[in-house]
């Protein structure tokens, strides 16, 4: 470290120098201009970082979201000239936006169960009705035909429409609410695609879960609500240029994934606690409340229109995944043996939730390979295992046994429908067969029928094992295909015949009846897998209105959660990192306590003057990636050189566009103030906005000079070089920056170090530069 601080301030000697010859010059892009425009980066190091991730099946461009306010001269005159009725407007718009996203995103979490629920159940009626007639061949058929065309109309609208819609996007969602955008994660083709493209996965029969898009979904829904209008549309009304910005489009998409889940499990205070745990980044007060709102708005929706389907007028709709699955547990005490069984169900389903991310990481990174081919792989990918999934559904029943249906049944046994506990499938009457219960059910139905309590016999235990293999492995290779599918319902389907498995087993030696288990191994392959707690413990009691298991349900999660943390990640981090996305953790490495901020600043670090010449600015743009420039007060206009600010590229290029330009360096601010609004600058919705391509700056213009004082964010964040790396870290992340700027100790010395950015935290960056540091340590 005394050699690298050494030679820095031999470097800094000779850009000093430079510096003083240059003053008064103006600012010229000569090699002579560039030494003094990198002052103290030494190596001339880049951050090889990449700037793209997967987003769904595809890779896309990346880039940051800029959560701090720009206090310039023209934010600062539009905030002045605000009166208390606009600030009231905003207020109201605030919350109407919210109850329209929770409109919004209960409707379609409806639409998507109805949908489910008529497709897969006519497709299920038209096999059973021709096995009842002994066409087990032709009811294959069928059933497998069935599945092939959903199966194939989904994977072509992920693979050629929108392959971002692939997936949950949970851990996209997850990205983008830590500050990184990719412009399709939330483009209306995503929205469309997510929608009917979860309906056609979700009745195709693979084992997938529409919880996962519903979220997804609803933030789409909360993005296109707050794009700050559209001129396309002619949706340009003023008040709703308040939301042109990244901090309130970040509230919105948080109340838009609280509400995908509440409208997913009709569990509205689960919502609100998933948000808060799994997906953002950033939480206040303000936002909790918001967010509840939504989420009620979004169960009000649905019990409505739950209500109307009740007289029988949506179709084969049943009670789906919009109703509560009812687990009523009669057994409200427990004593050792209950608990220790329930302790040993914590930690096996803990070391199966670890397993089960570790597979599927490895099975994501293989299909990679197959989506790098194309649409036409990925299709043919969906194909197999669809084919393979149907022919798991329809011949793993056949090994199972039949039953005699169970005297003083109150259900219909065996069932005659879509739907129920007692499949008769190939058995004789007043016989069922149990595997076939849960293969031929939609997913919902399958996990009712786990779930169901006073059935102590109704599942053989090897139907139980069976069920489980097929199904926790169909979830891991099913995840991944370019069709929309969540991870809910795969992990707690194999929870729940896990749970079962452990009931049936223990027998008399507990006295918890095995629904009851069920539901614990579902939430213990849950904690196992996605290690959330708070939120999957509410999510499940909402799910279940089951109260009394409220302490089982804590142990079991608690277990579980802190098992699988010996072995791996989450199963949403795992995906965030294997993507690719620069993710900022709430905590600091430990290593970066070793390194101080100077220490991981990279180049090339290019400044402006506050009056500078626009062909300067123009090959700037040209001739980097960057996206914020230093500028720097300089004499005759100042003293000494110092740092006034920091200058957005979006900013620069509408300034640009509008051609503001003086013939000479003067201060022209006033007249810029006088011609923009700080509308202008707002940043633009997806795909819009000026773009280099858009200037035309004739020859003339170039040798011309603007004042880029009006536009500079003149209180930008800014961390002395000295400052520990893990602290600068914390404070970037908290504060939600997009460039925080790194100033030296000392005053004789150029005024700006270099700018940090997220790709300058990340471990890849670090390592590169220091490969002795132990990443551990």
């Amino acid at each position: 470290m005394d050699q690298r601080d050494g030679e820095n301030d031999i470097e800094i000697e000779g850009v000093w120098g430079d510096w003083r010859e240059m003053e008064g010059n103006g600012s010229d892009f000569s090699d002579k201009d560039t030494a003094m425009r990198e002052p103290l980066l030494v190596r001339k190091r880049l951050n090889s970082t990449s700037q793209i991730a997967i987003v769904g099946a595809s890779v896309c461009p990346i880039e940051s979201l800029d959560y701090e306010i720009v206090e310039n001269e023209l934010f600062k005159q539009d905030w002045r000239s605000r009166k208390r009725v606009q600030i009231f407007q905003y207020i109201v718009l605030k919350w109407t936006l919210a109850l329209l996203i929770g409109l919004g995103t209960g409707l379609v979490g409806f639409f998507n169960n109805l949908a489910v629920e008529n497709i897969a159940g006519f497709k299920l009626l038209l096999a059973s009705n021709l096995m009842l007639k002994d066409k087990y061949g032709l009811a294959f058929v069928t059933f497998a035909g069935c599945n092939m065309v959903l199966a194939i109309a989904a994977a072509v609208l992920c693979a050629y429409i929108a392959p971002s819609a692939a997936g949950s996007a949970i851990p996209e969602v997850k990205a983008y609410l830590n500050g990184i955008d990719a412009h399709s994660i939330s483009a209306p083709s995503t929205l469309f695609v997510k929608i009917f493209g979860s309906i056609l996965g979700v009745s195709a029969g693979f084992v997938v879960g529409k919880e996962g898009p519903m979220v997804h979904t609803g933030a789409c829904i909360a993005s296109l609500l707050g794009q700050g209008g559209s001129r396309k549309y002619h949706l340009t009304w003023k008040w709703l240029r308040y939301f042109k910005n990244d901090r309130d489009r970040r509230d919105l998409i948080t109340c838009g994934a609280a509400a995908g889940v509440a409208a997913a499990f009709r569990a509205p205070v689960g919502g609100v606690l998933f948000a808060l745990e799994e997906v953002t980044s950033w939480w206040r007060s303000a936002l909790l409340w918001r967010t509840f709102f939504t989420t009620a708005v979004v169960a009000v929706v649905l019990r409505a229109l739950i209500e109307f389907c009740r007289s029988g007028k949506c179709g084969l709709f049943g009670q789906g995944g919009l109703i509560m699955f009812d687990v009523n547990s009669s057994q409200a005490t427990y004593d050792t043996p209950d608990l220790l069984t329930v302790i040993f169900l914590g930690i096996v389903g803990g070391i199966f939730g670890s397993l089960y991310n570790f597979l599927v990481d490895k099975v994501l990174r293989t299909y990679s390979i197959f989506n790098e081919q194309g649409p036409k792989f990925r299709v043919l990918l969906v194909i197999v295992i669809s084919l393979l999934t149907s022919c798991c559904a329809y011949g793993i029943p056949w090994l199972a046994q039949c039953k005699p249906c169970p005297i003083e049944l109150k259900n219909e046994c065996p069932t005659v429908g879509r739907s129920g506990n007692y499949k008769n499938f190939q058995c004789q009457p007043g016989h069922y067969n149990d595997l076939a219960s849960l293969f031929l059910n939609t997913n919902d139905d399958a996990i009712r029928n786990l779930f169901s309590n006073g059935t102590q016999n109704e599942f053989q235990l090897s139907t139980l094992v069976i069920f489980f293999a097929a199904v926790y492995c169909l979830g891991i290779i099913t995840y991944g295909i370019a069709v929309p599918s969540g991870l809910f319902i795969p992990v707690i389907l194999a929870g729940a015949s896990y749970g079962r498995i452990v009931g049936t087993v223990a027998g008399s030696l507990t006295s918890l009846d095995v629904g009851l288990f069920s539901l614990l191994g579902a939430a213990s392959f849950l904690g196992g897998t996605m290690r959330m707690t708070v939120s999957l413990c509410i999510i499940l009691l909402e799910l279940t209105n089951d109260l009394l298991t409220l302490p089982l349900m804590m142990l079991v999660l608690l277990i579980s959660k802190t098992v699988a943390d010996c072995f791996n990640k989450g199963v949403y981090d795992q995906i965030v990192r294997m993507k690719g996305f620069p993710y900022m953790e709430a905590h600091a490495e430990p290593y970066m306590r070793h390194l101080v901020a100077k220490d991981v600043v990279s180049g090339p670090l290019i400044t402006f003057s506050g009056i500078e010449k626009v062909g300067n600015i123009l090959h700037a743009l040209k001739t980097t990636g960057h996206h914020g420039f230093p500028v720097i007060d300089e004499p005759p206009f100042t003293d000494a050189p110092e740092l006034c600010g920091l200058v957005l590229k979006s900013h620069l290029l509408v300034l640009l566009k509008g051609k503001k330009f003086s013939k000479t360096r003067m201060l022209v601010g006033s007249e810029i103030l006088k011609t923009f609004e700080a509308n202008d600058f707002a940043k633009a919705g997806s795909g819009k906005g000026v773009k280099l391509e858009d200037l035309d700056i004739a020859a003339e213009e170039m040798e011309m000079y603007v004042d880029l004082h009006p536009i500079t964010n003149t209180s930008p964040y800014t961390v002395v070089e000295t400052m520990s790396l893990a602290k600068a870290a914390v404070l970037f992340r908290e504060l939600g920056l997009r460039h925080l700027c790194v100033v030296p100790k000392t005053h004789a010395r150029p005024p700006i170090v270099g700018i940090l950015t997220r790709h300058d935290f990340m471990p890849g960056h670090i390592r590169g530069l220091y490969p002795h540091f132990n990443s551990s340590k």
